[in-house]
């Protein structure tokens, strides 16, 4: 008897605050692979990502921002992903110019086998297969 592998998807810090908050703003194909997902992976560094903006005020949440992380890292099939060591270091080598923050997202998906869900252009002409938008 085989096995199915758990369908597993890494959203991109824009992607999970929209997914939270205006689903809308995400493309069709981005709904439906968050739908279908058995797992919905965060990363710890979209945490820090996230509330930075919220601080500058460049985003605003509809919650303060410690309960929103919670709210929304609480919600079914959501899954911590935390920065691994591995995931530092291929992050550091990727021959991508661009935040920091990108690099680890886009190096956690690897890692995890998984499909990422960005809106962002660059990470979508470097990997149009792991990307979907």
């Amino acid at each position: 008897m085989g096995t199915v592998a758990a369908r597993v998807i890494v959203l991109d810090t824009h992607a999970w605050l929209w997914w939270v908050d205006a689903p809308r703003k995400l493309s069709r194909a981005a709904n439906r692979a968050i739908d279908r997902a058995d797992r919905i992976g965060v990363c710890t560094v979209s945490v820090l990502e996230l509330v930075g903006l919220a601080e500058r005020r460049r985003i605003r949440l509809k919650t303060p921002t410690r309960t929103w992380v919670a709210n929304a890292l609480g919600r079914d099939r959501v899954e911590r992903l935390p920065l691994m060591t591995d995931v530092a270091v291929y992050a550091a080598e990727l021959r991508f110019v661009g935040d920091p923050i990108d690099r680890i997202i886009y190096a956690t998906a690897r890692a995890e086998d998984a499909q990422l869900v960005t809106r962002d252009e660059r990470l979508r002409r470097f990997d149009p297969e792991r990307i979907l938008w």
